[in-house]
């Protein structure tokens, strides 16, 4: 299978690179970038000397048409929904990693992202959770690609909002990510003197573009209207994301009952595993894999339950969940490709 990949010398679009040039089923024949076309991948990127001949250039729909049967575009929301909309036009099935097609409902999107240059597209993208949307998934057209946060959130969280064991109305979610999550850019707060043994809260106050994304889809799965008080922060690592979610039970179940709901939800899911009995998610077990790590708690104390999940942002959260997304479109095994250990030491 023949790939473009728009926007390839970012982090997600390096991390796609990384992934697919060791792909059974899939030879990348585009890469993408504005800034440095023209240039040789392993020149740019000494990581991939000696790996690929591939030539970064500009974007050309009616090239990429010609050369490619799938897109994944790894470009900034809003910038992303036009390069979208000329490949969806010549027939090429996209993955999009921005948020330009998360979002179901136009108003909201326009509140947090401003106008949308894609609107005939827009709401008709399946969401490529593949835990939750496999179906929809097998053979479609156009995938939005979730953000890294509401994977890290929704995966632990829609096994008891879809049962109604927790409140849809408290739910209290701290989130803490590696700063290439922030992605390729020169701003003071991430230089390494400012960010080195310092972390701090962003994006408070239910201010994260994230929120309404993480919002859509738990009241999917509540079967009602679901609100969530949001912080993140930003940790002094390259890469990797920790997340603990606060719910105020309905019921009383007790800490075995959450992990034989977690069980019974993902016991046959390749890449979401359950944290043995004791033991918590980490990111070191999860940096540049596929995998997202769960568990879960229930405070007796404060009759609430607590959920943590790790995962790798670039990966599960970003390239390696649009991989896998590409294999079910593509009748695929839905690991290909993602056969990925965490590096030690762990």
């Amino acid at each position: 299978m023949r790939v473009a990949i728009v926007g390839a010398s970012g982090y997600t679009g390096l991390e796609l690179l990384r992934i697919l040039l060791k792909h059974g089923h899939c030879s990348v024949t585009v890469a993408t970038s504005e800034q440095r076309a023209g240039q040789g991948l392993g020149e740019v990127f000494p990581a991939f000397a000696g790996l690929t001949d591939l030539r970064l250039q500009s974007v050309d729909a009616d090239h990429i048409a010609e050369n490619a049967d799938v897109a994944l575009c790894a470009l900034p929301h809003g910038a992303s929904a036009e390069v979208v909309s000329e490949l969806h036009d010549r027939k090429v099935k996209v993955i999009d990693l921005s948020a330009d097609f998360r979002l179901q409902e136009m108003t909201v999107y326009e509140k947090w992202y401003g106008s949308h240059a894609a609107p005939d597209l827009f709401g008709s993208a399946v969401y490529g959770l593949p835990e939750i949307y496999r179906d929809k998934l097998v053979g479609a057209n156009l995938v939005a690609a979730p953000g890294c946060y509401p994977t890290s959130v929704l995966l632990p969280l829609i096994p008891f909002l879809r049962e109604g064991i927790v409140d849809p109305t408290f739910l209290h979610i701290d989130s803490k990510s590696g700063v290439s999550g922030a992605g390729r850019k020169l701003a003071a707060q991430y230089l390494a003197s400012e960010l080195a043994e310092n972390w701090y809260a962003y994006g408070v106050g239910g201010d994260h573009r994230h929120v309404p994304e993480i919002e859509q889809e738990a009241s999917k799965a509540a079967e009602t209207s679901v609100r969530v008080a949001f912080t993140p922060h930003l940790l002094p690592v390259v890469r990797g994301m920790t997340t603990s979610v606060y719910a105020r039970l309905t019921r009383k179940i007790t800490t075995e009952d959450v992990r034989s709901i977690l069980g019974a939800s993902y016991s046959e899911e390749q890449f979401v595993r359950i944290s043995p009995k004791g033991d918590v998610p980490r990111v070191s077990s999860v940096r540049g894999t596929n995998f997202c790590d769960l568990v879960g708690f229930v405070d007796d104390r404060t009759g609430s339950l607590v959920l943590l999940s790790a995962l790798d942002n670039l990966t599960k959260g970003a390239s390696g969940q649009a991989i896998q997304c590409l294999n079910l479109m593509f009748g695929l095994s839905e690991g290909e490709g993602l056969d990925l250990i965490s590096l030690p030491p762990q």
